[in-house]
């Protein structure tokens, strides 16, 4: 009998670690039947070439609630292998959701998260109240990749709470019991578990830190104990760390600690985002630490980080570094082409020049980095800053900005690290077990970062130039590493009887194209996205999504339940 698919002649990287061999995997329906030498047909049958067949990514740190209303490809994840993504991080989640709490909601997403609030309003059809509700509309919306969520604080707290949760009065018992009520009714929906943000930079439009930033632990712990009732479902935070605290960080390690505690008393994984800061140079590594001394005492808490800097976009597209002058304001108000031919006439060139006042801007522009269509990379090297290219042409850096538009039709985008500022604290954090990888922040920020490209990045750059890393274990720390942190099961590995989740990878073809801005979300709002090249073929749940980056119009993705 034939199988629906096999795919011949790979090198079979599984997600589990086990060393690279050569051979074929077969499919049945949306499940892995055969790997190895499969001798059956295929009814139909994809090449790889010797390339590698590794399971498709799992990205644990999204923030696509939205945009899956109106986007069923899950763009740009998708164009990075990635097939399976979590929604809801951060605490930030559209359910539960009173009626009269959608506007609140969506412009709380875009205070926070960057996703414009007048594009969430239109794209979702809010048909729900409850967070199960809210999930059975994800089945029902289509999808290319495979989604699932974790119900977040600030919808639970304000449901509960209404106002008086932004407030810092510690919630009253009442207000936990229903809030446990709440989060217990989204674990038993499929939730795949809770997040909360606990970070003073997340906040309303009116400026108050977001509902749940001054919970205390007893009421973080009780919601814990929800989960460990159910013994299913991740806790994930945007932890506390660093901030208002004194050198030697009694503050961050009491953060710690409660996660800590959390997790041992309640049987559960435990995971908050880390990355480098030169504000406070060894943070990271002393969080670390503090995470290895809880987990010696039993509990099971991961950071999870970034394969390369966080950084924020400029381009003539969106916002440039000068945008305080008043003619790069005006400049901003022109349709793009009538931009591009402002700068090529002498006159408006050298009113653009004249107007910006270097010692105005804050950037240094030795570390703001150029991408141009040929050349995509982040690990800031001097020669590719926009200071070494104006100083190497003898132009100023506006100037240099100008021609580099010019000459790329405005394809250049320019790009400042603000985490993860240098390589070696991410080496650093690479190897490092404990450490799981994720933070690519796919949705959210729309207009300022394009961060969706990070396993691709890790296997272009750590992998292959670096070797830092061997791709056994590189594909494990995208695939069955966050598969399991969250307790999707049969995924991000290829198994017989796993789910039908694959990529075939050209990884001496692999890289980034420069992310593009395009206006493609509701009522025509703009954002960032990034292609990449090396992605041969993208299988979901057994069907063939994409192609060279080109969605096949196979949309086989599912909602991932817990």
């Amino acid at each position: 009998m034939a199988h629906d698919l096999v795919i011949r002649d790979g090198l079979i990287v599984d997600g589990l670690g086990t060393e690279t061999f050569r051979g074929d995997v077969a499919v049945d329906g949306d499940r892995i039947a055969e790997i190895g030498v499969v001798s059956s047909r295929g009814t139909k049958e994809i090449n790889a070439g010797g390339n590698l067949i590794t399971p498709g990514f799992v990205d644990i740190h999204t923030h696509l609630d939205a945009q899956f209303g109106w986007d069923p490809l899950g763009t740009s994840s998708c164009y990075h292998g990635i097939t399976s993504v979590v929604l809801g991080n951060c605490g930030v989640t559209f359910a539960p959701c009173k009626p009269n709490d959608r506007e609140y909601l969506a412009e709380l997403m875009e205070s926070v998260e960057d996703i414009p609030r007048q594009s969430i309003l239109e794209g979702l059809s809010w048909d729900w109240e409850t967070y199960g509700e809210y999930l059975n509309e994800m089945d029902r919306l289509p999808k290319g990749i495979n989604v699932g969520g974790m119900v977040g604080h600030c919808a639970v707290r304000y449901a509960a709470m209404g106002e008086r949760s932004l407030d810092e009065t510690p919630a009253e018992e009442n207000d936990i019991e229903r809030m446990c009520e709440l989060v217990d009714e989204a674990i038993s929906s499929g939730a795949l578990g809770f997040s909360t943000s606990r970070t003073f930079l997340h906040r309303v439009p009116d400026g108050r830190p977001v509902p749940g930033t001054y919970a205390q632990p007893d009421e973080l712990l009780a919601i814990g104990r929800v989960l460990g009732k159910q013994q299913r479902g991740v806790f994930e935070a945007a932890a506390r760390l660093g901030e208002r605290d004194a050198p030697d960080l009694p503050n961050t390690r009491r953060e710690v600690a409660w996660m800590g505690e959390l997790s041992r008393e309640n049987n559960v994984n435990v995971t908050f985002g880390l990355a480098h800061s030169e504000r406070r140079e060894t943070l990271y590594q002393s969080v670390v630490e503090f995470a290895l001394e809880e987990n010696a005492k039993g509990a099971r808490l991961r950071p999870q980080t970034t394969s390369r800097p966080i950084g924020s976009l400029y381009s003539l597209h969106n916002r440039t570094m000068f945008d305080r002058s008043m003619p790069w304001r005006a400049l901003k108000d022109r349709n793009f082409g009538a931009r591009l031919e402002d700068m090529r006439d002498a006159t408006n060139r050298k009113r653009l020049i004249d107007s910006v006042d270097l010692d105005d801007i804050e950037l240094d522009f030795d570390r703001l980095y150029v991408l141009t269509p040929d050349r995509v990379r982040y690990d800031m090297q001097p020669r590719d800053s926009l200071g070494y290219i104006a100083r190497q042409r003898k132009e100023s850096v506006v100037e240099a900005f100008i021609n580099l538009n010019l000459e790329t039709n405005g394809r250049v985008v320019f790009y400042y690290a603000f985490l993860n500022q240098r390589l070696d604290p991410i080496e650093y954090m690479m190897s490092k077990p404990v450490v799981a990888m994720g933070l690519a922040d796919s949705g959210a920020h729309v207009g300022q970062i394009m961060d969706a490209s990070q396993p691709t990045w890790l296997l272009a750059y750590w992998v292959r130039e670096r070797e830092m890393l061997p791709v056994e274990d590189a594909i494990r720390r995208w695939t069955s590493d966050t598969a399991d942190l969250f307790g999707i099961e049969n995924r991000g590995r290829l198994q017989i009887g796993a789910y039908a989740d694959i990529n075939v990878i050209d990884l001496e073809r692999l890289g980034m194209e420069v992310p593009s801005y395009q206006y493609d979300f509701p009522g025509g709002a703009g954002r960032y996205v990034q292609r990449a090249r090396g992605f041969k073929h993208t299988i979901v749940n057994g069907k063939h999504f994409m192609t060279d980056g080109v969605p096949t119009g196979e949309l086989a993705g599912v909602t991932l339940r817990s």
